[in-house]
């Protein structure tokens, strides 16, 4: 009977020395629970994002819930309200607009759910925010088309999603250029609402309208850029204005390559989803990040393409 005893003692003892601190920190990990609102997965950029924050959730070893707010504030915000009651760790919000999508900050911070906001951000603060400057894109887009024209010259803009972050940020950014070049005038501005489509419709307007006033075009997307470029080729136009966009996306780079499009401004979807999902398992395990983990934007020309081509 002592015997047996002894033998339990030692099986019991072998257990324990089996389930080591590394053991238990994974499985914490595993534990963790992250909801994600995505603006849309209709824009190439943010499905970029999403796969990005997919192999860093299965490297780091946590669950993503994944939504789609198809561009509406209302049901981002009802998006949320079903993370809370489902008592996620960590809410990573891709907002829709800077002050509609705000409501859906207060309340994860109200039910004391940290929220990371990637790529845009709104007017109430997050527990963390990782993205880009978006004053920068604008910024940098508008010194390539300054460059391009020697500072003289007619600019037509075709805007994002009004009431978006990286709309009003990218509109700043371009007028503040704007601003210092009182020969080069914004002779049109509208939005098309981050797509293609209405982006070329959007464009035929003002060929009709402005004709060959038109110098040069700042479409704060590619998926917009491009639309304009398509207008532009159609009209037999293109060769005579400068078209210039933001985000790099693969369609984008290739027309840089061929001449098309004659600059996008790079920003880096891969380091924006990654950096959100560190960011969240960080909070989630209790360790400090920083507030704003800001991803610098770089200007891609046909000289500087072949840095971006996989």
């Amino acid at each position: 009977m002592k015997h047996s005893y002894l033998i339990l003692i030692a099986l019991i003892t072998l257990c324990v020395g089996c389930n080591p601190s590394t053991n238990s920190q994974k499985s914490k990990e595993n534990n963790i629970v992250i909801g994600v609102s995505m603006l849309s997965m209709q824009n190439e950029f943010i499905v970029n994002i999403n796969d990005e924050m997919q192999k860093k959730a299965e490297e780091l070893g946590a669950k993503l819930i994944i939504v789609d707010a198809e561009r509406s504030s209302l049901k981002q915000i009802e998006q949320i309200e079903s993370f809370i009651a489902q008592k996620v760790d960590v809410i990573i919000l891709n907002p829709c607009e800077y002050e509609a999508s705000s409501p859906a900050v207060a309340k994860a911070l109200a039910a004391n759910i940290p929220i990371v906001n990637v790529n845009s951000a709104t007017k109430i603060a997050p527990t963390a925010f990782v993205g880009s400057n978006d004053l920068e894109s604008g910024r940098i887009a508008m010194k390539f088309i300054v460059e391009q024209l020697g500072g003289k010259g007619n600019v037509v803009m075709i805007q994002g999603l009004n009431g978006q972050a990286a709309q009003i940020q990218r509109e700043l950014g371009a007028k503040e250029i704007l601003k210092e070049y009182p020969e080069l005038k914004l002779i049109a501005q509208q939005t098309a609402e981050w797509d293609r489509s209405k982006s070329m419709d959007l464009m035929q307007n003002w060929i009709q309208s402005y004709g060959t006033k038109i110098n040069a075009v700042f479409a704060h997307n590619d998926e917009m850029g491009l639309g304009a470029v398509k207008a532009l080729q159609d009209a037999g136009m293109k060769d005579k204005v400068i078209v210039v966009s933001i985000d790099a996306i693969a369609d984008a780079l290739q027309a840089v390559k061929k001449g098309d499009l004659d600059a996008t401004v790079f920003q880096d979807a891969k380091k924006q989803g990654a950096g959100a999902i560190e960011t969240a398992v960080k909070i989630a395990q209790g360790q400090k990040v920083e507030k704003e983990l800001m991803i610098p934007f770089q200007l891609v020309t046909k000289a500087t393409i072949k840095a971006y081509l996989k």
